[in-house]
C-alpha cells in the first residue's frame, strides 16, 4: 500500500503536492483511497502533458496533401465514386467466414458510457433500444454473437471496455441476464483507463473532493492500453484471435462480425501480404455537409480521420465535378484491428497515440477553502486519445463503405438528430427491407418508409441474404409471415 511518505516526494518533484493538501484532515479510509488513487496514476510523463496540451494549446495544422480517402465501394461493381477499385465480394466473403469459423476472431465493445444524455440513470448499455422489445442495446450486440457461433460452429469471444463509473453495473446487468446465452467464459470484461482533469491556468491536476483527483476517461483510443494491461490481448493470444471488430455501444445497427469486411481486412486487392490487415475501417456517405462526424481523408498519402471540427468549412462543403460531396466518406467508429498490431500499439513508444485537449466546466475543490466550486465556464482540460489516430500508424489501411440503412442507426441523444426515435425508425426500415426481400408483402407510406413498426432479432438472421436463404423462408428455420398488416407491430 502506498503511503505519504512515498507519495509526497513524487508529488513535489513535479509541482503537484497540493494534491495532499487535505491529507491530514483526512478519515483512514479516505486517507488510502486518495493515496492508492494517486499511485495508479502516471505521474512520471504529467509534467510534459501539461506543458505540451495545457498551458500551451496545441495548433492543428492540416496535412500538406490532402484528398478524399480511397473507399472500397458496397457495390463491388460500382466504381462511380471510388476509381477501379473492384473487388470479388465472394471471394472476401469467402476469407472472412473462414477465419469466423477458426476461431479467429473477436468482438469489442466500447461501452464505458452513462445513459445521463438519454434520460437513463445507467450504463448506456442497458439503455432499452429495441424497435419493439426495447432490448438493451447488451441484448442485441449479445444475440448476434450468438447467432454468429452458431451459423458457424465457432467461439466468438467478446471483450467488454467499461470504465470506473459503471464496471460494476455492467457486470451485474451481464450476470442477471445470463449473458444472453453466451457462456461466461467468452465475455471478458476490463475498465477504461483515466488520466487526471487539470486547471488549464495553473496546471495543476483538480480534487474532485477533498480525498479524490478529478478525473475523466481516456478516450476510446485509451482502448489499447486497456486492452493490454488488462490482460486481454494476452487473452486473445492464448486463444488464437487474430482480428477483433471493433465497435461502440451505441449502435444497435452494427454488425458486429462481418464476414465480407472481415475478408476485405485481410486480403483486400491492394495490400500485399505483408502489411494486409492492421486496421481497417467502415464508412457511410455523409448525410451533408454539416454532419458532425469526422471523415476518412487522405493526407500526406496515408489514410487518417479528419474531425468534423477540424475541417475547414469550405473543404466540408466542397463537390466534386459530379456535384458529390468531395470529402463524403464519415467514419462511424467501427473497424477491424489485428492483435499483432493491438500489440504493437502498446508496448512500442513508436506507436503511442497522441492525445487531444478538450476545454470543460470541471467541479473542484478550492484549495484554499475546501469548498466545492461549480464553474460557469470552462476551467479546466480533459486529455483523450482516440482510436482512428491509430490508422496513420498502419503500413496500409482500408476504408469500406455500408449504408446508413443497414448499419448506422446511434443512439447518442434523448430527440432530435441520432436520438433512441430515429435509431428505431432505421431499425424498422432495415427489417421492412430484408423481409421485402424475402418475399413479405410490406406496407409503405407514400414516402416508402414501412408503414408498420418491425424488429428482426439476429437469432433470425444476420443479414439480408441470410433471411432470404434460411429454412422455411426465414433465417434460422424460422417461418415468415407472407404479409404483414398496415400499423402491425411485429418482433420475429
Amino acid at each position: 500500500m502506498p503511503s505519504l511518505d512515498t507519495i509526497m516526494p513524487r508529488l513535489a518533484a513535479i509541482n503537484q503536492q497540493h494534491l495532499l493538501h487535505f491529507s491530514n484532515s483526512l478519515a483512514p479510509a479516505q486517507q488510502a483511497a486518495l493515496l492508492n488513487q494517486l499511485a495508479t496514476l502516471d505521474l512520471d510523463t504529467l509534467p510534459s502533458l501539461i506543458a505540451q496540451y495545457v498551458l500551451a494549446k496545441p495548433q492543428l495544422k492540416l496535412p500538406t496533401t490532402l484528398a478524399p480517402a480511397r473507399v472500397y465501394p458496397n457495390d463491388p461493381a460500382d466504381t462511380a465514386n471510388s476509381g477501379e477499385r473492384r473487388w470479388d465480394q465472394s471471394a472476401a466473403r469467402a476469407r472472412g467466414e473462414a477465419l469466423i469459423r477458426a476461431g479467429k476472431v473477436g468482438a469489442f465493445v466500447v461501452a464505458g458510457g452513462q445513459g445521463s444524455r438519454l434520460g437513463f440513470e445507467g450504463p448506456k448499455g442497458c439503455y432499452p433500444a429495441g424497435s419493439v422489445t426495447n432490448k438493451p442495446l447488451f441484448q442485441i450486440f449479445a444475440e448476434q454473437i450468438l447467432a454468429t457461433q452458431r451459423r458457424y460452429s465457432t467461439i466468438v469471444p467478446w471483450y467488454v471496455m467499461t470504465s470506473p463509473l459503471n464496471h460494476e453495473q455492467t457486470v451485474s446487468f451481464f450476470r442477471q441476464h445470463n449473458n444472453w446465452g453466451l457462456s461466461p467464459e467468452h465475455v471478458r470484461f476490463f475498465q477504461q483507463g483515466v488520466a487526471p482533469s487539470i486547471d488549464m491556468k495553473t496546471g495543476k491536476v483538480l480534487l474532485t473532493s477533498k480525498h479524490e483527483v478529478a478525473t475523466n476517461p481516456d478516450g476510446h483510443g485509451g482502448a489499447v492500453r486497456a486492452l493490454h494491461v488488462s490482460g486481454s490481448l494476452t487473452d486473445m493470444q492464448r486463444r488464437g484471435v487474430e482480428h477483433l471488430c471493433y465497435f461502440q455501444v451505441d449502435n444497435p445497427l452494427v454488425r458486429v462480425i462481418d464476414p465480407i469486411f472481415l475478408g476485405l481486412h485481410v486480403g483486400a486487392p491492394d495490400h500485399s501480404i505483408a502489411t494486409s490487415g492492421e486496421m481497417s475501417s467502415k464508412m457511410v456517405a455523409k448525410a451533408g455537409s454539416d454532419e458532425k462526424v469526422g471523415v476518412f481523408v487522405l493526407a500526406d498519402g496515408r489514410t487518417q480521420v479528419l474531425e468534423y471540427s477540424d475541417m475547414p468549412a469550405e473543404l466540408q462543403s466542397a463537390r466534386n465535378p459530379r456535384g458529390d460531396l468531395l470529402y463524403n466518406a464519415g467514419s462511424i467508429a467501427i473497424h477491424t484491428i489485428s492483435v499483432e498490431f493491438l500489440s504493437r500499439l502498446a508496448t512500442d513508444a513508436r506507436f503511442a497515440l497522441p492525445w487531444h485537449r478538450a476545454e470543460k466546466k470541471i467541479p473542484c475543490v478550492d484549495i484554499a477553502t475546501g469548498e466545492t466550486i461549480t464553474p460557469q465556464a470552462n476551467n479546466g482540460v480533459k486529455l483523450e486519445k482516440f482510436i482512428f489516430d491509430a490508422l496513420a500508424l498502419c503500413k496500409q489501411s482500408l476504408v469500406y463503405e455500408t449504408l446508413r440503412e443497414e448499419e448506422f442507426g446511434p443512439i447518442k441523444n434523448a430527440t432530435g438528430v441520432d436520438s433512441v426515435v430515429t435509431s428505431k425508425a432505421l431499425q424498422s426500415f432495415r427489417a421492412a427491407k430484408w423481409l421485402d426481400g424475402a418475399g413479405v408483402a410490406i406496407p409503405k407510406k407514400p414516402d416508402g418508409t414501412p408503414d408498420c413498426t418491425l424488429e428482426l432479432s439476429s437469432l433470425t438472421a444476420l443479414s439480408a441474404d441470410e433471411l432470404r436463404g434460411g429454412a422455411g423462408g426465414g433465417g434460422g428455420g424460422v417461418k415468415l409471415p407472407k404479409a404483414i398488416e398496415r400499423g402491425a407491430i411485429i418482433a420475429l
